[in-house]
């Protein structure tokens, strides 16, 4: 193919990426197609004008063979930051196609945080190969910074520092910014050390630019400064960036001394991360669920139908207590699936809100009788105006006044205590140190069944016979 033909198809990919945020599903295809085709050169038209983050996109969306042909026609001009966008399981793909020393490299070039974070998802194998392949500064700052807890402050951090002492002027403080040349690629404030280096206030690079060459930096520096933990949970330092509305933050060791900074881009990130975790958790899922294979799709979401067959049988058994009941009225049995369904939808709402609540700091021992008062009236009101509906439903059914008062008074309960326990369950997760987003599910499935049959079942044998 002539290199006019595949600059013009460059030119079109381009203005298609333009049109629209994300890679679009013609652009796709035509990747697809030229993939098919092992048209190198047309694939590299196609991809050169992309964002890395579009690139990732597409190399999680196609197949695995389809991925290693990809990533050997783009190899050799393979930017570094698609390792970065990537999902971990697409990842370890990408990394087998490109080998341990062009991996190496790139993540060479990648910000100590961003290095990490392709890191960290690694085999301790593969970061091993990895890191026998790096230059032996860029290695040790790895190891270092893997030697941090998962999750932690010290797996986000960037070690260059923008740090200056208090009693310089502006003037040399603009002076130093324009000689160093190991400056962070972007960076919004300078932090104040004294001669240990904690940190004793920072200064936005605003005032610094607004203010004489001759004013101290003391002078125009904060000390309200927000400090980091190295050993600080990744959720706690996102609500305390949310919190404070940081842009950046430094982060000390056990001494107290600055050892990298954490900055807002990283904690976006993070906020994402975290929430997503929280609602896929509460399905019993993972985030990489629809990109891995069917085998490890089915052993990862196994487990959890496991613990919800036994729900299950539970709540079978305790239907079995009453099944001489079942066997005298068979509308019993045909109105019983619907309470415990209400049931386990108002819960489901109550919990979703509560383990979000929870997570970021909403709810607390302070508010919290006020939540569960809350709920325990939603889920009143909500029962009382179901038990109506659903009197006056089976009664136009069965024309049983006594089966409607059973199926109403059944409705109030399970839906109030639906309510209440999907607000105390979570936090009686919290309290027993597991974390409600994996639990709580289950837990709510279990007692709002139960309650569910044994509530409606119960007053139908002692009403209704």
């Amino acid at each position: 193919m002539s290199e006019e033909k595949v600059e013009i198809e460059k030119d079109d990919a381009s203005a298609t990426a333009n049109e629209s945020y994300g890679i679009s599903d013609e652009l796709s295809k035509e990747l697809l197609e030229a993939l098919e085709g092992k048209q190198r050169a047309v694939v590299k038209g196609l991809v050169d004008p992309l964002h890395s983050a579009d690139i990732a996109d597409f190399i999680e969306k196609i197949s695995p063979e389809q991925r290693r042909s990809f990533v050997k026609y783009i190899r050799k001009n393979f930017a570094p930051e698609i390792l970065v966008e990537i999902n971990n399981s697409a990842k370890e793909d990408v990394i087998g196609v490109l080998g341990a020393r062009k991996s190496a490299e790139a993540i060479n070039t990648l910000e100590n945080d961003d290095a990490v974070e392709v890191m960290e998802n690694l085999t301790q194998a593969g970061q091993q190969v990895i890191l026998e392949e790096m230059p032996e500064n860029k290695r040790e700052q790895m190891e270092e910074s893997l030697s941090f807890p998962e999750d932690s402050a010290g797996r986000l951090l960037d070690k260059k520092i923008v740090c200056v002492p208090e009693f310089w002027t502006v003037g040399q403080t603009i002076d130093f910014l324009r000689s160093n040349k190991d400056l962070p690629r972007d960076f919004y404030q300078i932090f104040v050390s004294d001669p240990k280096m904690k940190p004793v206030g920072g200064v936005l690079l605003s005032h610094i630019m607004c203010s004489n060459r001759s004013v101290k930096i003391k002078d125009i520096m904060s000390e309200n400064l927000k400090t980091i933990k190295a050993n600080m949970d990744q959720e706690e330092v996102a609500f305390i960036f949310r919190q404070y509305g940081l842009v950046s933050a430094p982060v000390v060791n056990e001494d107290g001394r600055m050892i990298g900074i954490i900055t807002v881009d990283d904690i976006v990130h993070v906020i994402e991360e975290e929430a997503q975790e929280d609602i896929l958790r509460l399905g019993g899922i993972s985030e990489t669920d629809i990109h891995t294979g069917f085998a490890e799709t089915t052993m990862s979401r196994f487990p959890w139908l496991i613990a919800n067959l036994v729900t299950a049988i539970i709540a079978s058994v305790v239907i079995g207590l009453f099944e001489e009941t079942i066997e005298k009225l068979a509308a019993l049995a045909v109105l019983m699936p619907i309470v415990a369904s209400m049931g386990g939808n108002a819960g489901t709402q109550s919990i979703t809100v509560t383990v979000r609540a929870i997570a970021t700091k909403e709810l607390t021992s302070t508010n919290m009788m006020r939540v569960v008062k809350k709920e325990l009236l939603v889920g009143g009101l909500n029962g009382i105006m179901f038990a109506i509906i659903t009197g006056i439903l089976s009664y136009a059914w069965y024309g049983s006044l006594g089966l409607s008062l059973v199926f109403a008074i059944a409705t109030i309960f399970t839906l109030l205590l639906a309510g209440l326990s999907g607000t105390l369950v979570p936090v009686g997760l919290v309290k027993l140190g597991v974390d409600p987003a994996i639990a709580s599910s289950v837990l709510l499935t279990t007692i709002t069944d139960i309650v569910a049959f044994g509530v409606f079942l119960g007053f139908a044998t002692m009403i209704l016979f």
